[in-house]
């Protein structure tokens, strides 16, 4: 049998983990003194309320170990092949945690998504679509689409990303005194600046215009991704070209651990390009 894990990285929530045949790893947070378990401690609306109204910035953390490690070698005892798809090694520490501790079992594979959230997302349903194979032919498969997978997304403020350490003081002020839009994106598994706008307007025009040059390969689903609210999302999709309207996923409003660092009404698109 094949095994599936993400880390909650992937924005994959536990009500889905039945559809997409997969298992989640809760990463933790810590907010105020009390740490969670991303995706089942709080809501994600006690999340947003703990982040604006009290001003906490989370501190994030590994997932429990010990008993990931339980889990998952009790899974190759019993034969299983198993699969674990972590967030991007340059983001976080959870992926070379995980390689480490399982190096000694060769029936377990630590995949490196050099992404997060709908990269991840887009992963596992190519592993769905070829659990019939072997499991080095899949691996194969996933490694092939990996490059493939393009990140653009917008935060609403800068303050979030420069309180999570992405934008220096300077870059932060300069942009938020000229009220300029950074277009993020994922470059080998780092988190960039694709390019810049003056205006949630032209940035969002940028965006939508994005899917095209970069040459979105429409037999993929287009993940709409948003923080807390998703207004801004749905004035991206209402100017993005009718060609890619047909082929979004649904909405997804992304897990504390991530969205911590954009802060509320980011929106963004994640989709697999054809080169």
């Amino acid at each position: 049998m094949l095994r599936v894990l993400v880390d909650s990285g992937s924005s994959i929530k536990f009500s889905e983990q039945e559809k997409l045949n997969v298992e989640i790893i809760p990463l933790r947070y810590l907010m105020g003194d009390k740490e969670y378990r991303d995706g089942l401690d709080e809501t994600i609306d006690e999340f947003y309320k703990l982040l604006i109204e009290n001003n906490y910035f989370p501190q994030t953390s590994l997932p429990q170990l010990d008993e990931l490690e339980t889990k998952v070698k009790g899974y190759a005892e019993q034969g299983d092949d198993v699969i674990i798809i972590t967030i991007s090694s340059k983001i976080s520490g959870t992926h070379n945690a995980l390689t480490n501790l399982f190096a000694d079992c060769p029936a377990v594979h630590v995949v490196d998504s050099l992404s997060a959230v709908g990269g991840i997302r887009l992963l596992v349903e190519e592993i769905n679509r070829n659990r019939e194979l072997p499991v080095e032919e899949i691996l194969a498969k996933v490694n092939a689409l990996i490059p493939r997978i393009r990140v653009i997304a917008i935060p609403e403020t800068l303050d979030y990303l420069f309180k999570g350490g992405r934008l220096s003081r300077k870059e932060w002020l300069f942009g938020s005194l000229l009220n300029i839009k950074p277009l993020i994106t994922f470059k080998d598994g780092n988190v960039k600046v694709a390019t810049k706008k003056v205006g949630l307007r032209l940035a969002m025009r940028e965006c939508a215009d994005t899917l095209k040059r970069w040459n979105c390969d429409t037999s993929y689903p287009i993940i709409a991704s948003y923080t807390y609210n998703k207004d801004n999302l749905d004035k991206l999709i209402e100017i993005t070209a009718d060609e890619y309207k047909g082929i979004m996923s649904d909405y997804d409003n992304l897990c504390p651990v991530i969205a911590c660092h954009w802060g509320p009404n980011a929106f963004g698109y994640i989709f697999v390009s054809k080169d």
